[in-house]
């Protein structure tokens, strides 16, 4: 009977928003951990790339030829450092603009860390079969993974009233589009990986023109102040 009264009140608990203000503790220990596992994320991906090993240790032909096979572990860190950075900077901003969190928005901001904290994997995947179009699929589904998970947390904060500045209808279409933008991205270089992966990965890269030359033409007049 006690574990059934427990797990009714578990379950009342879920059922109805907690709401924790900007300045009080469990908002800080959410910022916290969140800058903590991107911290984390972002040193794990130099863990794929591995020291090579010698059997002429002072040969400088071999340890160039090992470096140069090293390349594409190289390409695939820098890569997902920025790409892991750029995620860190909105949900820096996200954070910034919110009044207050709800178990809602916690649970989740959790969720979104968990595919910020796998990156390292389809990461050391890449560098290490970069000429195989699934890694690139696999690691352009996780980042796409991440960015989806961007909206849904913005969406929750908007709909719940936790921004600090509440934001008209089209201001928070308009921003759920512009976050859209890298899903559409790294989605559409799946197909193209299976023709040729150095594409891919390099169609990657158009987001960033795109978001100034085409999303940013269609930014409302209200989202002045707002972005």
């Amino acid at each position: 009977m006690a574990e059934r009264k427990r797990s009714r009140r578990g379950t009342h608990y879920w059922r109805h928003s907690v709401r924790y203000e900007r300045g009080e503790e469990e908002f800080g220990r959410v910022l916290s951990f969140s800058d903590g596992l991107f911290a984390i994320a972002m040193t794990l991906l130099v863990v794929g790339i591995v020291v090579p090993k010698l059997t002429d240790g002072d040969s400088v032909g071999d340890l160039a030829t090992a470096l140069n096979d090293l390349i594409p572990n190289f390409v695939s860190f820098f890569i997902s450092f920025a790409v892991i950075g750029r995620y860190w900077l909105a949900h820096h901003e996200f954070i910034a603009r919110l009044s207050a969190m709800d178990n809602g928005l916690i649970s989740l901001n959790l969720v979104y860390l968990g595919f910020i904290a796998f990156l390292p994997f389809p990461t050391a995947l890449l560098g290490n079969y970069f000429e195989n179009p699934l890694s690139v699929a696999t690691y352009a589904v996780a980042v796409a993974a991440v960015s989806g998970m961007e909206v849904v947390l913005f969406r929750h904060a908007h709909r719940r009233g936790l921004m600090r500045k509440g934001m008209p209808e089209e201001v928070f279409r308009y921003g759920a589009a512009a976050s859209l933008a890298p899903v559409l991205f790294f989605l559409l270089s799946i197909p193209i990986a299976f023709f040729h992966t150095g594409l891919a990965v390099a169609s990657w890269y158009l987001v960033i023109p795109f978001e100034f030359l085409v999303v940013d033409r269609f930014k409302p007049e209200a989202a002045e102040g707002f972005y």
